[in-house]
């Protein structure tokens, strides 16, 4: 899927502007961080290509993500991404070695939350605690590791209030007459950085209060029978775009590694924060790195989402699929990439699931002795190990395949059965195990003098 192919409004966005000045400040472009050189490459949505990995700090790598919005159950479309970046999670902690200290925002304030409280008869409150926990649930059933850090918006409305109140003082936002205050993108000549955006728009319809169509809501003025709270403005609750910036700011100050979400909140919410977060702070650059997950799409390139009643629930999809066949199905496309889901395309990862399944319960009944069949060539197998034929190599490729597997997120059964008959063979088995892990780790070493480590 194309990295901008996000919503109609998007696209209709898109191709006004194309015919449209566009903002192109060399203030504008992304700025390569100081700091640890990770020798991994990323992908870059400013530059279009793939960047080095530079982080602030050797010891780890500050992660912000993008959570739900809590007013009902999620749908395989959330699992999808959350899925991708817990696999990339994986590998930056168990194959690179970076400890990650991951943030995940919580929305239980929002027009939806209320309507939905409204729609239920049910305290605003009690909805959102509830949903909350299913979601953790269901990422719990998925084996996508929680966030080392859970905040939620409700909790930081002061904070954000003093967030709103630092960007009015610098003059980049203003007050209308309701009580809400607005982002003036005009005086922010580095808008559009990660969407190209002409700032000679003009509004679909007329304006009451906005100066421009580009400007966001800070701070929303109340309305009645709606939780609000207290400000210098006057009673409201916070904006969308705000509370991401302020919580992230709250966890890793001015600036940070990494930040996440769906490719849909590109534009308009990430480009937001960076430009409300950069004026906060007085940065040039407020996230170093921006990940987007491409969206799961049912067949025609119908994207799923509540709005068009077309969900599958995660509960609904785990009576029929297991969570090993989820995150193969994840598996096998680029994480930027939109990935279609049909009956084949879950068929295809059903397959691929089954076979390293087979493979490994297969190699552990050789191992066992229980399986007469087939004939195990070992030397094809590990050729630094002596030629002989004997289950200590395939333990070793067995256990190699299942760590992998297993350091990726799949949980594929153990091989704690696994005897062996005699101290000898024991001593085979261990010494077949540690010269193929040799080998693999020299072949590794042997690639990285001829290219740095990827990430796709």
């Amino acid at each position: 899927m194309n990295l901008f192919k996000k919503s109609n409004v998007l696209f209709t966005l898109s191709r006004k502007w194309q015919c449209a000045s566009v903002r192109t400040q060399s203030s504008a472009k992304w700025i390569l961080p100081s700091g640890h050189d990770t020798n991994i490459y990323v992908y870059n949505c400013i530059t279009k290509k793939k960047v080095p990995l530079i982080l602030r700090n050797p010891n780890y790598a500050s992660w912000y993500m993008c959570g739900p919005t809590v007013y009902d159950s999620a749908h395989i479309g959330h699992a999808c991404c959350y899925m991708k970046f817990d696999i990339i999670r994986r590998i930056l902690c168990n194959h690179f070695n970076i400890n990650v200290i991951m943030v995940m925002g919580i929305t239980d304030i929002d027009d939806k939350i209320i309507h939905r409280a409204s729609e239920l008869g049910e305290d605003i409150n009690t909805l959102t605690r509830r949903f909350e926990a299913e979601f953790h649930e269901d990422m719990a059933k998925l084996n996508i590791k929680p966030a080392t850090i859970i905040t939620r918006v409700t909790d930081f409305v002061p904070r954000i209030i003093s967030f709103v109140q630092e960007i009015v003082d610098k003059g980049n936002g203003y007050v209308t007459v309701d009580g809400s205050v607005y982002f003036d993108t005009s005086q922010f000549d580095r808008y559009g950085k990660l969407f190209p955006v002409s700032m000679d728009e003009e509004p679909a319809q007329p304006m009451v209060d906005k100066k421009s169509p580009l400007d966001f809501a800070l701070w929303k003025g109340a309305k009645p029978n709606e939780p609000s709270w207290l400000s210098p403005w006057g009673s409201g609750r916070p904006g969308w775009h705000i509370e991401c910036s302020t919580m992230a700011s709250a966890m890793f100050g001015r600036t940070m590694d990494l930040h996440s979400g769906g490719v849909d909140l590109l534009f308009p919410h990430h480009e937001n924060e960076e430009a409300q977060s950069c004026v906060h702070h007085g940065v040039s650059q407020w996230v170093n790195y921006w990940l987007h997950s491409g969206h799961l799409h049912l067949k025609g390139d119908t994207k799923m989402s509540k709005s068009l009643k077309n969900t599958i629930s995660i509960r609904d999809f785990l009576t029929k699929f297991t969570a090993n066949e989820f995150r193969v199905f994840c598996l096998l496309s680029r994480y930027r990439n939109g990935v279609e889901y049909t009956d084949l395309s879950m068929e295809n990862a059903v397959a691929v699931s089954k076979k390293l399944e087979s493979f490994l319960e297969d190699a552990d009944a050789y191992i066992r002795g229980v399986s007469s069949s087939g004939v195990v060539d070992e030397p094809f197998l590990l050729e630094v190990v002596e030629c002989s034929r004997r289950p200590g190599a395939v333990a070793a490729v067995s256990e190699f395949v299942r760590r992998t597997l297993n350091s990726l997120g799949t949980q594929y059964g153990t091989n704690k059965d696994m005897v062996a008959d005699s101290p000898l063979q024991m001593e085979r088995m261990v010494t077949s195990a540690v010269n193929f892990r040799n080998l693999v780790r020299e072949s590794a070493l042997l690639d990285l003098k001829d290219s740095k480590k990827q990430v796709n």
